[in-house]
């Protein structure tokens, strides 16, 4: 069985390596983009099986690329997590809105993030 690719979508690198250490560390392969369209341009020449999707990005911000991402016919079934420090009430209904399956409020437990990865890679 070969391991479930993961996209980190977010424009920290600080964040990006806490991410790759944790996901890396249980076996996943990681793909990483620091802005929206990176990542959308990504996600089409990768097909990861899950996305972590910052949603304060520089260009285009996580909601809009996810939007364009479940506009896509051939990506639009890739789960995405909004990984994101917007938890103001209405910012996971935002995240939904735009297409996401999941929200995770930043600073995230690992092990929740971990959960919550587990869990919809699974699925898929």
């Amino acid at each position: 069985m070969t391991a479930a690719r993961i996209l980190v979508i977010e424009d920290h690198e600080d964040n990006r390596r806490i991410v790759r250490d944790l996901l890396t560390s249980r076996g996943y392969e990681i793909v990483e983009a620091a802005t929206g369209v990176d990542g959308v341009q990504l996600a089409i020449a990768q097909r990861p099986d899950l996305i972590l999707m910052d949603i304060d990005l520089p260009d285009i911000d996580g909601y809009e690329a996810t939007r364009r991402l479940k506009a896509d016919p051939a990506l639009r079934s890739i789960p995405v997590v909004a990984v994101t420090s917007y938890a103001l009430s209405g910012d996971e209904a935002r995240a939904m809105a735009a297409g996401c399956e999941a929200y995770v409020a930043k600073p995230f437990s690992p092990r929740a993030l971990l959960a919550k990865v587990q869990e919809l890679v699974l699925v898929r």
